[in-house]
């Protein structure tokens, strides 16, 4: 377990509140887990989950709260960085809220995962251009240290998306991360329902 620099504010509304839900789990030295689901891009959520001993991760870094830890997971330290969960009570019950500014933009830096430099430049520089067209790109997944991508909107079925993928998505990528040795798009270009050019 590490010890990485947090930069996360659980409340004292909310550290109460959870404690209170985690004492009726009625398991001894349960805490909870704070991770974020597709971190980097615009799907990301953040999210909290009981965690039982033994469940905690390789890496996670642990935090002391009032009557229990929390256990925050590598990977998404940086997209938790300067989160916020806070409990406000009212007449229904409550609301447990948790915003995480960086959840979706990173701070990307040189040892940051190629995954999310990749996403960065895409949300930041590429997808911005492409939205004139009512198109958009996002990383599939990588393939070795090659960036496999998909096509959306008025990108797919576009008889210019060679031109697009290699003289604007490829090159932006190329120059601004030196690890990766190319691209790969897997969008299924026969449906041209939304195509900007057909």
């Amino acid at each position: 377990m590490t010890s990485a620099q947090l930069n996360i504010d659980i409340t004292e509304s909310a550290q109460e509140y959870l404690a209170g839900l985690l004492a009726k789990q009625d398991c001894e030295g349960i805490g909870i887990r704070m991770f974020v689901s597709d971190p980097g891009t615009p799907k990301a959520e953040t999210c909290i989950a009981y965690c039982r001993p033994g469940e905690e991760k390789e890496g996670d870094t642990k935090m002391a709260l009032n009557g229990f830890d929390a256990w925050f997971e590598e990977r998404s330290i940086p997209f938790l960085d300067e989160a916020k969960v806070d409990y406000s009570p009212d007449k229904m019950g409550g609301q447990l809220t948790i915003r995480a500014p960086n959840s979706r933009m990173p701070k990307v830096s040189d040892d940051s995962p190629i995954e999310d430099k990749i996403n960065y430049v895409l949300y930041s520089e590429v997808n911005p251009g492409l939205a004139a067209h009512g198109g958009n790109v996002s990383l599939e997944m990588m393939d070795g240290n090659i960036a496999v991508l998909r096509f959306g909107g008025g990108c797919q079925g576009c008889s210019a998306v060679d031109m697009t993928l290699k003289d604007g998505v490829e090159k932006s990528l190329m120059d601004q991360i030196p690890e990766l040795e190319g691209v790969r798009d897997i969008t299924d270009h026969s449906d041209k329902s939304s195509a900007y050019y057909q």
